[in-house]
């Protein structure tokens, strides 16, 4: 008799997710199946879930019915054949980037720009993703199954809660990284008291951040930002003027080294090119929050000042592991995050009630060993 389990599958596009028995799946080689303890709900899934295929029909979705979710955390309950390093009873996070492991970049060990690149229980970022994006479905399951080469190791002290926050910090943490962000660096998070931009101030005495500015709209959650990492911050709400301006007063007029745009699609551009003109010469920007639409970038302004603009989509699962490292070490304090846990029968609701948040420090959960 085959074994089954519960699981919450998207059915068509726009439809509310159904919570189904389906098949417990069988880890294939090089594989290992996880037993779920935790995913994380982002904020984009509502329009994942509900716009996807208008907005972004070149990233294509998983076949549908799919088991979404996009960062998961629990235990290796299977091991399959040829996998070394990971064995039944590590408790893992499983990074969702998914690679083919032949195409020209993952030959050059630069699987995260893998030509079939997907996000499992997610999207692909290619037509090709979608096989990756078949083989592998997400962690809103009570058992999934991830490539031995997604996982990381979590420290004891780390719990499945705030190790299923690992993509957002893990995306600012790989910026931070590609911008040679340290000390004596001056960096400048646009959304600093966001999902992604709180990462940041989380991260900062991990990695020895001692210039560290950052924008927000609501003072509270600026305030409290500022508690994460005393005398570090430097923080300033956009009610409060342009900041560009704010950022030359505060440097002097010199600006700042590194620009990380934590910012969604939603974002008004001004703020974006606000933060580009805040730039010292020789500056880098990285774009992580996806600011939506075609931005005027003053091109001539960017040669003069020898400016550099990346975009950075995520993170390696080496980067992942490092995180978890920091929180063994003590470096990395991820207490702050505020988690709101719901059993795997309230997902829609989990979903469709993520508005009402704190901010970036609102942990979004789903619990698939939980019961409703």
């Amino acid at each position: 008799m085959t074994a089954t389990m519960r699981a919450a599958r998207m059915h068509d596009v726009g439809e509310p997710m159904r919570i189904e028995r389906i098949p417990v799946p069988q880890p294939g080689p090089g594989d290992v199946r996880v037993a779920v303890h935790a995913v994380n709900i982002v904020p984009n899934l509502a329009n994942i879930l509900s716009m996807w295929t208008t907005w972004f029909s070149h990233s294509p979705l998983p076949t549908l019915p799919a088991v979404f979710g996009l960062d998961p955390a629990g235990v290796i309950e299977a091991v399959g054949e040829g996998v070394e390093g990971f064995q039944v009873g590590d408790r893992v996070y499983v990074n969702p980037g998914r690679s083919c492991g032949s195409c020209r970049s993952c030959r050059n060990n630069d699987s995260i720009n893998c030509a079939s690149y997907a996000f499992a229980g997610y999207f692909g970022f290619s037509k090709s993703a979608v096989g990756l994006l078949d083989r592998y479905q997400g962690g809103l399951a009570e058992y999934m199954v991830a490539p031995a080469y997604a996982l990381v190791k979590l420290p004891d002290q780390l719990s499945f809660n705030a190790a299923a926050r690992f993509g957002y910090i893990g995306t600012m943490y790989s910026a931070l990284r590609k911008a040679a962000a340290g000390p004596g660096k001056t960096i400048l998070i646009n959304g600093i008291s966001g999902t992604l931009g709180i990462a940041a101030a989380l991260l900062a005495p991990a990695m020895g951040l001692t210039h560290v500015y950052g924008t927000g709209r609501d003072r509270d959650l600026l305030d409290k930002v500022d508690r994460l990492a005393p005398g570090r911050l430097h923080l300033h709400s956009l009610k409060d003027g342009p900041l560009d301006e704010w950022v030359r007063e505060e440097t002097g007029g010199y600006g700042a080294d590194i620009y990380i745009d934590a910012l969604g699609p939603g974002a008004p551009h001004e703020t974006f090119l606000a933060g580009m003109r805040a730039m010292a010469r020789g500056g880098i920007a990285v774009n992580i929050g996806a600011i939506a639409g075609d931005v005027p970038i003053d091109v001539h302004r960017m040669m003069d000042q020898q400016l550099k603009l990346i975009g950075s989509a995520w993170f390696t699962a080496g980067e992942g592991q490092a995180m978890a490292d920091m929180v063994a070490a003590g470096l990395l304090d991820l207490s702050p995050l505020e988690h709101q846990v719901f059993p795997l029968e309230q997902v829609n609701e989990a979903i469709s009630g993520f508005a009402q948040r704190n901010g970036g420090f609102s942990n979004f959960i789903i619990s698939p060993s939980a019961t409703a």
